[in-house]
């Protein structure tokens, strides 16, 4: 089965699938050219029926996974974007519409192994894993393509070519894909976390709950963007800005006494864990 890359069938229409194809629509260089997404919420199937929605390459939406038989006839590989715990039920009708071998699959489930996607289609799909963050949805994510079960060298292509178009994007071996998650996936939580503390001193330093928000959520910002920016690594941007028996050295000699940076860390690792877990 050659691959047609000119049509993607999304299964799901949820914020980050909205976020993929408004990331394709946006970029010239992105494939594929048109998309057929399935999703069941009338609601969020109107957004894609619009007639001028994503740049117009909706060709087609379906309330059901029985109704994209016409669309698999081809070979157009499929973006999986649903639930895991929805996963069963859609792979149960989508496995006899699969058309035989070598159909690639996007996979952004989370947790959830190649292997067990390719053998819960059939068994002749060729699985990409693929896991972006929140900020995919504003252009700005950090997404990791793994080549899983049944792929061929490039499958990742049209991979790459999406998420790209949706931030930066990192390839790596699926055995590695449970501490990715623990890093870029819950990432994004971490940071909210420092943000929800960080707005709590401010309130207790006597500012309004309003004017505590806009300065942590301005000085994450800049801080976030002097990073990306900068080559220099985050030690010696946060020496830079330590002055000895200055006030930043009094906070971050507080958080070491704490064990915040080792807090961090086993942070990450028990999401890590947990991701393991989960995907067994």
């Amino acid at each position: 089965m050659k691959t047609q890359m000119e049509t993607l069938v999304v299964i799901g229409g949820g914020a980050m699938a909205r976020a993929i194809i408004e990331g394709a629509a946006s970029a010239e260089s992105a494939r594929p050219a048109r998309f057929v997404v399935c999703e069941p919420d009338a609601g969020r199937r109107a957004i894609f029926e619009r007639p001028d929605a994503f740049g117009g390459r909706i060709m087609a939406t379906a309330a059901r996974v029985e109704d994209l038989g016409p669309h698999l006839e081809s070979a157009a590989p499929l973006l999986l974007a649903v639930k895991p715990q929805v996963f069963p039920d859609v792979a149960s009708t989508l496995a006899p519409l699969m058309g035989g071998e070598g159909r690639v699959v996007i996979s952004i489930l989370a947790g959830t192994r190649s292997a067990r996607i390719r053998e819960a289609l059939g068994g002749g799909a060729r699985v990409v894993r693929v896991m972006p963050n929140t900020p995919a949805r504003i252009g700005e994510g950090m997404s990791a393509v793994a080549l899983g079960a049944g792929t061929q060298p490039g499958d990742e292509a049209l991979a790459m070519s999406l998420f790209d178009a949706c931030g930066e994007v990192v390839r790596i071996d699926e055995s590695l894909m449970d501490a990715y998650t623990a890093l870029a996936g819950s990432g994004p939580a971490y940071v909210f976390y420092l943000a929800e503390a960080m707005a709590k001193a401010g309130v207790e330093m006597g500012f309004d709950e309003q004017t505590a928000d806009r300065i942590v959520r301005q000085t994450i910002r800049g801080a976030g963007m002097l990073l990306a920016s900068s080559e220099e690594s985050a030690s010696e941007l946060r020496a830079a800005v330590t002055s000895k028996r200055g006030t930043t050295e009094a906070a971050t000699n507080s958080m070491d006494e704490s064990g915040v940076m080792e807090s961090i860390v086993h942070a990450a690792l028990a999401a890590r864990d947990r991701g393991a877990e989960l995907g067994r």
